[in-house]
């Protein structure tokens, strides 16, 4: 009996319907002690020892390196919890013949819910109008309008684009950058397709929804935010590392950023002495933006789809990342 570890934190301890399918599916369930581990803080050594005897593993934020894949044999599949799969070196897993897969279709609406969480936290001031109010400081400080205003979205994939729409139903205006834009999408929506620089320039509200890669690392840095429009406010809810911290908290006080909303860090799980926690303009959240209830139950059972259906020898289409192994991988 082929053995799934589930070590995605909140799915730990949770019977949910994945788990059934699972066990249906033939499958033995097991979960790591450590219900810290999908985290990614882990050596090498500890993740091995953890993922020894797993063929396949519903994973959150562990760190597949090569030399943790290449002392895995029996592992077969990597389904992340999510789409981004930045922690897995793709390239090795490739080499070992471990499939990776994501869940495409699972957590793209709790993501732009999130960015208008941090949106709405920052220009109406709830954090700091909650403390203040608690205090007894009844001051009514007047928030900032949404309503009329630019949101600008860096990438339209499935999440820019359920940002866009939520964007449209609060009466923004919406641009975006994209250099693979569903045209259907953009004339149903009549959304601005603009390049970076315009996107720069006239985004009240700036958005990040790109993968983290070579080209993004480190891209939101002075010079980017030097280029942005004075009052604009800044959301990321993809990746940490798209934007240089230390530049970032510069903009926040020095200009020309009013503010920013951010579920990501350079370091994962943040520090309580990150620099970015003591500035007032900013309004943040754990890297919780694509797991709520609902999405939570969705990436778990479309992972467990995932696995089945590869064991079973049918191809999960658009979920599997390094699909050139298609052609000859077996369980």
């Amino acid at each position: 009996m082929p053995t799934v570890l589930i070590s995605t934190e909140s799915m730990i301890d949770v019977r949910g319907p994945w788990v059934e399918m699972l066990e249906e599916a033939g499958f033995e369930i097991q979960y790591p002690e450590d219900h810290t581990f999908s985290r990614g803080l882990s050596s090498q050594d500890e993740t091995v020892r953890v993922l020894t005897g797993a063929a396949a593993v519903i994973a959150g934020g562990e760190v597949f390196t090569p030399g943790v894949l290449q002392r895995l044999p029996l592992l077969r599949v990597i389904a992340r919890s999510g789409v981004g799969y930045d922690r897995i070196d793709v390239a090795a897993a490739t080499a070992c013949g471990i499939l990776v897969t994501i869940t495409p279709t699972a957590n793209h609406e709790s993501v732009a819910e999130q960015v208008f969480a941090l949106l709405l936290g920052v220009a109406k001031g709830v954090v700091t109008n909650d403390a203040r109010a608690r205090a007894g400081l009844w001051s009514r400080r007047l928030g900032q309008p949404i309503r009329g205003k630019t949101l600008g979205i860096f990438g339209l994939g499935r999440i820019g684009r359920s940002t866009a729409i939520r964007g449209l139903g609060m009466r923004m205006s919406v641009i975006a950058t994209e250099t693979a834009p569903n045209e259907h999408f953009v004339r149903q929506h009549d959304i601005e397709l603009v390049d970076f620089d315009e996107l720069l320039a006239r985004s009240d509200y700036l958005t990040i929804h790109c993968p983290l890669n070579d080209e993004t690392t480190g891209l939101f840095n002075r010079e980017v935010f030097a280029r942005m429009k004075e009052g604009c406010v800044l959301i990321n809810t993809a990746r940490g590392k798209i934007v240089v911290e230390a530049d970032l908290v510069e903009a926040l006080k020095a200009g020309p950023l009013f503010a920013a909303g951010l579920d990501v860090f350079e370091q994962e799980p943040a520090l309580a002495d990150n620099p970015l926690f003591e500035l007032d303009n900013v309004v943040v959240s754990p890297h919780i933006a694509g797991a709520d209830k609902l999405s939570l139950e969705d990436m778990a059972t479309e992972a467990a789809d995932c696995i089945i259906k590869l064991h079973s020898g049918n191809w999960p289409v658009g979920a599997v990342v390094n699909d050139d192994l298609r052609k000859n991988w077996k369980w």
